[in-house]
Order: C-alpha cells, then sequence, then structure tokens
C-alpha cells in the first residue's frame, strides 16, 4: 500500500481536487474538515466526478485555530497537504488578526507534522507571497522573489499567504528541523469545482458578467487551472528533488481582463450581451485608488509585471500545465452558470 497523506481543509475548492488525484493514483487519503458533518458533501462530490478508491478516504474533524485533534490526524501519516487556510476569522477584516490566525495554523501544522515524524509537508501558498512586490518591468518573477509585506494594494488574503508562508520557512530553519517542506504558489486559481465551492479568483469572471464592472479594468494577471494546480501538488509531494523549494503555479503566459471578455464573448455567445465592452482607463483605476481598496488592489496589478516563470516546476517537477488560459477561464464560466450564479 502507498504512503498515507493527509490533506487539510478536505472540502475546499483545491483540496477536493488533490484529494481525487491522490485516491485515483491510490493514494490512502484522511482529510480533515472543521465540521464532521462537510465529509457528506465531499464523499458525495467525489462519487459523481468518478473518483476511484473512495474506501480509501477518511476524515477527522480539525480546525487549524485549535490544537484538538491533530495529534490523531497526523497518525501514520507521510505526507500532509497543507491546503486550508484560516483567512477570515469570525468575519474580520482587521489585517493583524488575519495575518496572526493564518499563521499559528500553519505552524500548527508544520509542528503537529514534526511531533508525528511527518517526511513532507506541501503548502499550498499564493502567487501574492512572491512577486506582488515586482515593480520592475525587465525582471522576471521566479521562486526567490518575495512580496513585501507592506506593499500597497496587496490584499488581505494574499498578505496573510506571505505572512503564513515566511513564518513556516523561518520556522523549519530556527528549528533545524529535518521535516521536508515544499510550497505551490499559485496564480489566480480558475477550472471547474468539484461541488459549489470556488475560490475567491471566479470573482475576475463573475464580475465581468454581473454587472459589476460597467467598463473592463486594463489590468493583466497571471491564472491557472485548479486541476494543475493539483498536479503539482502531487508532483511536489512525490519528487524527492522538490524538498525545500517553491514552485509558482501559473499557465505560461498572462491573461488581460480584455482577454477574458473577449474569450467569453467569442465561445459563450449566449452571454455576451453581459459582458462590457468598453474600456477602464488606468488612469481612473489610479484615481480611484486613493479612495477604494479594490481600485487599489487593481493598481497593484496594473503596476506590477506578470512575466512570471514556471520554469522550475517543468524542471524539477516535470509539470506542465496542461489547460489553457482559454480553457481555465471556460471552465470556470461554466461553473459559475452551473452554481446559478450567473443566469
Amino acid at each position: 500500500m502507498k504512503a498515507k497523506v493527509l490533506v487539510t481543509g478536505g472540502n475546499g475548492f483545491l483540496a477536493m481536487h488533490i484529494i481525487k488525484q491522490l485516491l485515483d493514483d491510490a493514494y490512502p487519503v484522511r482529510a480533515t474538515v472543521r465540521s464532521i458533518e462537510k465529509q457528506t458533501n465531499v464523499i458525495t462530490a467525489l462519487q459523481n466526478a468518478n473518483t476511484a478508491n473512495l474506501d480509501q478516504l477518511s476524515f477527522i474533524e480539525a480546525s487549524l485555530t485549535e490544537d484538538a485533534n491533530w495529534p490523531t490526524a497526523m497518525k501514520d501519516i507521510t505526507y500532509v497537504m497543507s491546503v486550508a487556510a484560516p483567512v477570515f476569522v469570525n468575519g474580520t477584516n482587521d489585517p493583524q488578526t488575519v495575518t496572526q490566525t493564518a499563521t499559528q495554523g500553519t505552524l500548527r501544522i508544520l509542528k503537529a507534522a514534526v511531533n508525528a515524524n511527518v517526511k513532507r509537508v506541501i503548502m499550498t501558498s499564493n502567487l501574492g507571497a512572491v512577486g506582488f512586490s515586482n515593480l520592475d518591468a525587465t525582471h522576471v518573477t521566479t521562486e526567490v522573489d518575495w512580496t513585501d509585506s507592506e506593499q500597497p494594494g496587496l490584499s488581505l488574503y494574499e498578505k496573510s499567504k506571505l505572512v503564513a508562508e515566511k513564518s513556516a520557512w523561518e520556522y523549519l530553519k530556527r528549528t533545524d528541523s529535518k521535516l521536508e517542506f515544499v510550497t505551490v504558489n499559485p496564480g489566480a486559481m480558475l477550472g471547474p469545482a468539484l461541488d459549489q465551492h470556488v475560490s475567491g479568483s471566479f470573482g475576475l469572471v463573475k464580475n465581468l458578467l454581473d454587472g459589476t464592472f460597467s467598463r473592463i479594468p486594463r489590468i493583466e494577471m497571471n491564472i491557472v487551472d485548479v486541476r494543475d494546480v493539483a498536479d503539482m501538488h502531487v508532483r511536489a509531494m512525490m519528487t524527492p528533488q522538490a524538498a525545500g523549494k517553491r514552485f509558482l503555479a501559473v499557465n505560461d503566459v498572462p491573461v488581460s481582463m480584455g482577454g477574458i471578455a473577449t474569450v467569453i464573448r467569442l465561445n459563450r455567445p449566449e452571454l455576451a450581451a453581459k459582458v462590457p465592452t468598453k474600456l477602464l482607463s488606468g488612469w481612473l483605476i489610479k484615481l480611484a485608488s486613493h479612495f477604494n481598496q479594490q481600485a487599489k488592489e487593481g493598481r497593484l496589478f496594473l503596476e506590477i509585471n506578470h512575466n512570471v516563470s514556471n520554469q522550475q516546476a517543468k524542471s524539477v517537477l516535470g509539470w506542465h500545465p496542461i489547460y489553457s488560459n482559454e480553457q481555465t477561464i471556460l471552465s470556470a464560466v461554466d461553473q459559475l452558470v452551473k452554481s446559478g450564479e450567473i443566469k
């Protein structure tokens, strides 16, 4: 039997895709959920996706904000997929509270893994932890880069992932731990959901279709399909040379919001009338950034260099994005329609 894998936040958008790939590859999986009742929805979604070896899936109730059950969750585990992120704490948007909670949750996972003699932890981080301070048009973003935690326009989610990831690397270095650690840093994750749960990145597409944007922001971004991100996690687990490295999960080229709009209009003509046709000038975004947090985040996307290299994932992991920007976008559009969020 293959080594057992623990996946945290097992009912999440990415986590369910990771679980499916692991089970299809015959790895036994234990998934954590904050409430054990959530296991029913996960099992149903995986059944509907024709997932193999479902008898090798088990669940345990555990929260990243509490110590309870983590020793039990880690028992007999060889690999940990640290996917869950406790970003929104009791509905608060206080930056200090959110970043502290995300950091404490990450360190709770690492300490429990060390105590249980886990071989390797693969943490889901974020591209926002890497390249969102690269304002140099000539500098290609790679895994050696770090975003400044005080970067104007950095979202609370991105900042929390950045601080949590940095704290993890520092903790392992400080304690001279033998635990192998790897991070996967995805761009904006789109693609199909195995249930109705999607990532926050879907707002990029939804805002073009639900009337939120009357004009298309003139910004670019790096996107990636959730299925490709799950594949990278599994490869990062299986590849010995991945230990101690970060990997950027992005498609080969960025895409603009105007490009997303064009893909929708050409391929989903029944939705074309919903998509704005005029562009929002960059100077208007910059002006609004003095008064509005969303515009401040948009300004950062205007200013950063979106030339991001995924070469390390290709050379070390043998990973290549299977799904093109167009396929990734259209899968997200279809998911929003299927979920009833776009009519």
